[in-house]
């Protein structure tokens, strides 16, 4: 028997508001804020929120008594009800029926110097699925809020319940100021580095103090939180930062030296959609990239 039938059977039926619900109150963190932004009670809020948890049949939040956090299974579903709730409300959205976009996030560099062949291509082959390219500082580069249909990861992926497929691997790159002396050598090792200051990207960025070995790590961390602020970082010779391939292509910065890092593991360029996918093409747009791509890397053959 399909899942609808069952629910309305067992007088359970799950609407949109539950998802709306739901999102407002991660997005809010309490349920009084998230009552107010919804203009409704909070005796409601909290039956809606309780019969999406009963029907799901795990606990979503943590309860506290000021504030709520998503539990591991709340933050794997916050992608799918983002991805869900986004694709009900273009489908009803007079001003979008026509071609249906697809959104591809990113929180750097996109697909470095595959980029503009990946958008021109696709567009040549696809011209009813306009694919477009839409950058955020996040960690999801978008996903957990339903902004993008399929996303740009870079390393191991920071959540559980999402699918994703490697699609090629970046040689890391070590990025500092074209004053620092080490920016005189054609190429790094990390222990080069120990004694400088690392500048760390800390909502998007991929680099850690894990890089490198207890006895040799960087002394000291400047956060940043975005990449035009670690560029000029750099440039300031404030420090220096790991970085890949991608973004010696994608940002040419003055002032600003990239030198391979000999013994840095590469880094894998993952494909992340929900699961199920908000927007069809996305197995497409994998196997599209990763047909672009992989012909041209020469970048180290393994995972992380």
């Amino acid at each position: 028997m399909p899942l609808l039938q069952r629910l309305c059977l067992a007088g359970m039926t799950m609407e949109l508001r539950h998802l709306r619900a739901f999102i407002a109150i991660a997005e809010e963190g309490t349920i009084t804020h998230a009552a107010a932004r919804l203009r409704i009670g909070q005796p409601a809020l909290s039956r809606t929120l309780k019969a999406l948890e009963s029907h799901l049949g795990v606990r979503l939040f943590d309860r506290s008594t000021h504030h709520l956090r998503l539990t591991d299974a709340g933050e794997s579903f916050r992608i799918r009800a983002a991805a869900a709730l986004n694709a009900a409300e273009a489908a009803f959205d007079p001003d979008r029926v026509g071609p249906w976009p697809l959104r591809l996030g990113h929180a750097w560099s996109a697909l470095g110097h595959h980029t503009a062949t990946v958008l021109h291509r696709w567009q040549q082959l696809h011209p009813q699925t306009p694919l477009q390219l839409l950058r955020t500082d996040d960690s999801l580069a978008g996903l957990a809020q339903g902004r993008a249909d399929a996303v740009l990861l870079r390393g191991p992926m920071p959540v559980t319940g999402i699918r994703s497929t490697v699609l090629f691997h970046e040689q890391r790159m070590a990025a500092l100021s074209s004053h620092n002396d080490l920016a005189k050598r054609s190429e790094l090792a990390l222990d080069d580095l120990a004694s400088q200051t690392l500048i760390m990207n800390t909502v998007s960025g991929t680099t850690t103090l894990r890089l490198w070995s207890p006895e040799h790590q960087p002394g000291r961390i400047a956060e940043v939180g975005n990449t035009d602020d670690w560029l000029a970082a750099l440039a300031a010779d404030q420090g220096f930062g790991v970085t890949t391939t991608a973004t010696a292509d994608i940002y040419p910065y003055p002032g600003v030296t990239y030198l391979p890092l000999t013994d840095a593991p590469p880094v894998p360029v993952n494909l992340a959609w929900s699961d199920p996918p908000s927007h069809p093409a996305v197995p497409d747009l994998a196997a599209f990239i990763r047909e672009i791509a992989q012909p041209t890397t020469n970048e180290a053959n393994g995972p992380e």
